[in-house]
């Protein structure tokens, strides 16, 4: 079972930037489309942005533009590199291997790892 590793979170201020990485203990398929989600204290996990084999990406409206979600599978590794930070953006973020419904949304297929924080504060 593959086994992920989120890295990279801190404290940043308003206006900075972060890049989170998200490793494999295992090898990720390049058919294995990944995405990274958050988890803001008392709010459910959300989406972020998510990437596909095909190297296609999705990003959730509250940080499109700010957000880039970026793959190495030769090195078994997915990026999330943040600019622009917000205090909205303060979260707990995930990483996970996803897959689509039929509706188009996304679902995660994996178990969760223990996450990585992100807090934007001045």
């Amino acid at each position: 079972q593959v086994q992920l590793v989120e890295s990279g979170g801190g404290l940043v201020q308003p206006g900075g930037s972060l890049r989170l990485s998200c490793a494999a203990s295992g090898s990720i398929s390049s058919r294995n489309a990944m995405a990274w989600y958050r988890q803001a204290p008392g709010k459910q996990r959300e989406l972020v942005a998510a990437i596909n084999s095909g190297g296609s990406t999705n990003y959730a409206d509250s940080v499109k533009g700010r957000f880039t979600i970026s793959r190495d599978n030769a090195k078994n590794t997915v990026y999330l590199q943040m600019t622009s930070l917000e205090p909205e953006d303060t979260a707990v973020y995930y990483c996970n291997r996803v897959a689509k419904y039929v509706s188009g949304s996304y679902y995660a297929l994996g178990s969760w790892g223990q996450g990585t924080q992100v807090t934007v504060s001045s």
